[in-house]
């Protein structure tokens, strides 16, 4: 009974992991540029021991562990826009922007031209270009495929697009990741495209029905624990009744 309460309590905390990071992931749904999280389940029972439960309690104790979590990198929808400081990128590069906590990466390209002249991200951090940030003067922006930028015909910087696909990626927050210097590289495989915004690369059908299962297993496992605390005050009580 213990090592069914147990894995009962590990897998109710692990379904309810799962719950907050698809909450998470439901409430990114418009945020541009946006990456999935998901779930990687590992069953808590060893396949070494396995063999020697009946099957009574090799179904108490198969419950699933949060086994990490994996971001996924597939490309979102482009959305146009017309707007020229709005960026979207196909292929697996990266915008790098600097922060108050230092350099972070993202796919939103939902950019602005700062009162001081540069370029922006909606929090108002400074995007980086391979020279530092990007400042514009007064005039219309063109910005190419390969993502140099120009003014009025004039040469303005060229933005920094890097590779994150051999990095250990960290989610810091909305469309922020962040990723250890070491492991960045220049992109090769990704095209810009101006007057156009990334949706995040959520199927929010799919994530609703994972809700649902996600539910229902946790639900099953409150039931089993109620059932496990139903016997542990019955044999208590059995017990007292002896002294």
């Amino acid at each position: 009974m213990d090592s069914g309460y147990y894995a009962a309590c590990t897998g109710l905390r692990t379904q309810t992991q799962a719950l907050d990071l698809i909450a998470n992931n439901l409430a990114n749904l418009g945020s541009a540029g946006y990456r999935a999280q998901q779930t990687q389940f590992q069953s808590i029972l060893a396949a070494s021991h396995s063999g020697l439960l009946d099957p009574l309690n090799r179904a108490v104790n198969n419950f699933n562990v949060l086994g990490g979590t994996r971001l996924d990198f597939s490309n979102g929808n482009l959305q146009t826009t017309g707007n020229a400081l709005d960026l979207a990128l196909e292929g697996s590069g990266f915008f790098a922007v600097l922060t108050r906590a230092g350099i972070r990466y993202t796919r939103n390209g939902s950019f602005q031209q700062s009162s001081d002249g540069k370029l922006v991200t909606a929090q108002g951090d400074a995007v980086l270009g391979e020279q530092g940030p990007i400042a514009l003067p007064a005039g219309e922006v063109s910005i190419s495929a390969d993502g140099t930028l120009s003014v009025a015909g004039a040469l303005a910087g060229k933005l920094k697009i890097v590779d994150l696909q051999k990095a250990e990626v960290t989610p810091v927050g909305g469309s922020y990741y962040m990723a250890a210097k070491a492991q960045v590289s220049a992109a090769t495989d990704t095209v810009l495209r101006q007057g156009a915004l990334e949706s995040a690369n959520l199927d929010a059908t799919a994530e609703i029905a994972n809700l649902i299962t996600v539910q229902r297993h946790a639900e099953m496992l409150a039931r089993a624990l109620s059932t496990f605390n139903s016997d542990f005050n019955r044999i208590a009580t059995q017990e007292l009744a002896r002294v």
